[in-house]
C-alpha cells in the first residue's frame, strides 16, 4: 500500500501566514499555526521555524497560497513586500514537489472538501449540477475572485486580480464615494471600498458626509454594527457594494454552481448580509434581475479552507 504523502501547506495573507501539515488531502488540524508577517523577514524564515518546531526534517510536497499575482512560478504579494518563489519554497521545506497558488485559487480547489457546517447560505438558488462553474470571492485584507471550472482533465481555477478594477457605481452617493477615495488614493478600485481597509474608508466617507469626519479601525467598526450610527451605516454601504460587485462577477463568470464568499471581512459581515440588503444589491441588474436568481451565494466560514485547497492541489498532482 502506497504511503500517504506528508505535505506542508501555507496560506499567506497581507497580515498573517497560516501553516499546517497535511496527509494527502487531509489537514492535521492540530498542526495549524498562525504567524504575524510583520515579525518575519520573509516566508522562508517562517517555514523553517515551523518545521523545526514541528520536528519535521522535510516534506514530500509543499504548496503555498499567496495573496498576490503568481507568474513564472513566483508570487508578488499585493499588500506585503514579499516575493515568493519555488526555489525558496524548496530550500525551506526540502520538498520534492512545490507549488505556488494565488490565495483565491486555493479557495477554489477547496470547494467540495469543506464541511457543510462551514458553509453559511446567504442567497438561495436552484440545485446545480456537479460540473457547473463556481466562483470564489475573497474579502479580507484585500479583495479578489477566481472562477472554478470542472473539466474532463480535472479542476481548473483561473487566477485574477479583479480587486483592482473600478469600484461599482450605482448612484450619486457612490460617485461621491469614488471621488472621495480618488482624492486620497488616486484610483477608486474595488479593494479600496470592499476590504478591511475599505471598511475604514467607508466609515471616513460616511462621517465626512455627515459633517463630522472621524476615523475608526475595521475591528472597531465591526464591533459597532449592531447599534445605529456610522459603523452600521459604513457596514451597510459595504454590503451593498459587495452585493453589486459579486453580481457583476456572477454575470461575467456565470457560476451556476454557486458563489462562495471567503475571507475575514466576509465572515465578519456574514450575520448582517441578509438584513442589510446583500441579495437585493446582488440581483439589482435591471432586466437581468430575474436571471440573477440562478446563482446561490454562501459564505465559507472555515478560516483554513485555503490550506485544504493547497493540500487538494498537491494531491491531484499540482495541476489546474
Amino acid at each position: 500500500m502506497a504511503k500517504t504523502p506528508l505535505n506542508l501547506v501555507a496560506d499567506i495573507g497581507g497580515t498573517n501566514t497560516r501553516v499546517a501539515l497535511a496527509d494527502g488531502k487531509v489537514l492535521r488540524e492540530a498542526s495549524i499555526r498562525r504567524f504575524r508577517n510583520a515579525e518575519f523577514a520573509g516566508l522562508e524564515t517562517i517555514l523553517r521555524r515551523y518545521l523545526t518546531e514541528a520536528g519535521v526534517a522535510d516534506c514530500d510536497g509543499a504548496c503555498v497560497a499567496a495573496a498576490g499575482p503568481v507568474r513564472g512560478g513566483a508570487a508578488q504579494m499585493t499588500n506585503l513586500a514579499w516575493v515568493i518563489d519555488g526555489d525558496a519554497l524548496a530550500r525551506a521545506t526540502r520538498a520534492e514537489t512545490v507549488a505556488i497558488l494565488n490565495d483565491l485559487q486555493a479557495q477554489g480547489h477547496a470547494l467540495g472538501h469543506i464541511a457543510a457546517a462551514n458553509l453559511r447560505p446567504v442567497v438561495a438558488g436552484p440545485l446545480a449540477s456537479a460540473d457547473a462553474a463556481r466562483l470564489v470571492i475573497g474579502v479580507g485584507t484585500g479583495f479578489n475572485a477566481a472562477p472554478v471550472h470542472e473539466t474532463p482533465w480535472g479542476r481548473v481555477v483561473a487566477a485574477s486580480e479583479c480587486g483592482h478594477v473600478n469600484m461599482p457605481i450605482r448612484n450619486e452617493s457612490d460617485l461621491r464615494l469614488a471621488h472621495f477615495v480618488e482624492s486620497a488614493h488616486g484610483f477608486p478600485g474595488v479593494e479600496d471600498v470592499i476590504s478591511g481597509r475599505g471598511l475604514e474608508r467607508l466609515f471616513a466617507f460616511v462621517t465626512a458626509e455627515a459633517g463630522a469626519p472621524v476615523e475608526a479601525t475595521a475591528a472597531e467598526i465591526v464591533a459597532g454594527i449592531a447599534s445605529p450610527g456610522p459603523a452600521r451605516d459604513a457596514a451597510g454601504l459595504m454590503i451593498r457594494l459587495l452585493g453589486a460587485e459579486a453580481g457583476n462577477l456572477a454575470l461575467i463568470h456565470l457560476p451556476f454552481g454557486g458563489v462562495y464568499l471567503c475571507g475575514g471581512v466576509a465572515r465578519a459581515l456574514a450575520p448582517h448580509l441578509a438584513a442589510m440588503g446583500f441579495a437585493e444589491a446582488f440581483r439589482d441588474k435591471g432586466r437581468f434581475a430575474g436571471f440573477m436568481q440562478n446563482f446561490a451565494v454562501s459564505v465559507i466560514t472555515d478560516d483554513y479552507a485555503a490550506l485544504t485547497g493547497c493540500a487538494v492541489y498537491l494531491a491531484q498532482g499540482a495541476k489546474g
